[in-house]
């Protein structure tokens, strides 16, 4: 039994006339004669009581209708629903996202986002880079932003800009009178950083070993809020994403480049490779990357 014949049963039972049903469905008579005859023979019996005049329904026939009405009821709410999702004018869609990115880059793209599709809904967890990565990876939502996670066969990444790390000061620190400041004169000072196993601190310790220099850590925290407020209070230096910037300085820090080595890194948008995503899914990337290209044009 499938749909076609389930319609065709039910216009028939309605209207207790071929011709009529026939009209109402865009088949031709015997097309509908041929569809009732097939769905009465997978059933094993008959439907329907047919004359030269009349058509009834048998007693297996009245216990089917109000089956097949309610199946085609489920069935047209089921094609309107996916219909709108896939026009994006219903569902929703969850990201993950630093909150450094978060609190600072993406609100504007979800602005952008929700004026082309208000109906959408829009989950957003800010946790972790790292966690963000795993939470892609595990198939939890569709759309990470973080950093470039590297090679990886089961993990897409789209970059949409490179950022660059700065230095973290106390707001009356000797070397805040620099435009500047090098890894070296910030390293004599004690160093807060992020607790491992986190990325930013990775990237910090495996740039500093290459270029010969060693980190020694005299305090470390889970957040970056934290950071830039123990940073604040006066017990010693970090260095952060230049995306915390602003979080950096509502928290009573200063804030310069860091150069030799200077640390940049590429942020993006992390999919799951081989993995069809929803059309609200796809419509989010494509506002993400529209609201980061108009950003780079305007910075130029």
């Amino acid at each position: 039994m499938n749909v076609k014949q389930i319609r065709a049963f039910t216009t028939i039972a309605r209207t207790l006339s071929f011709a009529e049903a026939a009209n109402i469905l865009h088949l031709s008579q015997p097309t509908l004669s041929l569809t009732i005859k097939n769905l009465e023979e997978s059933l094993g019996g008959r439907l329907l009581s047919r004359t030269t005049r009349t058509i009834s329904l048998t007693p297996e026939g009245e216990a089917l209708l109000p089956i097949t009405k309610q199946l085609l009821a489920q069935w047209d709410n089921a094609e309107e629903e996916i219909h709108q999702r896939f026009s994006l004018k219903k569902g929703k869609i969850a990201i993950a996202a630093m909150p450094s990115f978060a609190a600072s880059l993406l609100p504007e793209g979800l602005v952008n986002y929700h004026k082309k599709y208000p109906k959408i809904k829009i989950e957003v967890h800010d946790v972790l880079a790292d966690s963000v990565v795993d939470m892609v990876r595990q198939g939890r939502l569709e759309i990470g932003i973080s950093f470039d996670p590297g090679n990886n066969e089961d993990l897409n990444f789209k970059p949409l800009f490179k950022d660059r790390f700065i230095a973290v000061l106390p707001a009356k620190h000797p070397l805040t009178d620099l435009h500047e400041i090098t890894w070296k004169d910030l390293l004599i000072n004690d160093f807060i950083t992020l607790q491992r196993p986190s990325s930013v601190r990775q990237m910090i310790e495996e740039t500093l070993e290459l270029n010969g220099l060693a980190l020694s850590v005299a305090y470390d925290a889970h957040q970056l809020a934290t950071v830039g407020r123990m940073v604040a209070t006066g017990l010693g230096v970090a260095v952060v994403p230049a995306l915390c910037e602003q979080q950096m300085r509502e928290q009573g820090a200063y804030c310069l480049p860091v150069i030799e080595p200077m640390i940049e890194r590429d942020i993006g948008i992390i999919t799951r490779s081989r993995t069809q995503l929803s059309s609200a899914a796809m419509a989010m990337i494509d506002v993400l990357i529209r609201t980061f290209e108009q950003k780079r044009m305007k910075n130029l």
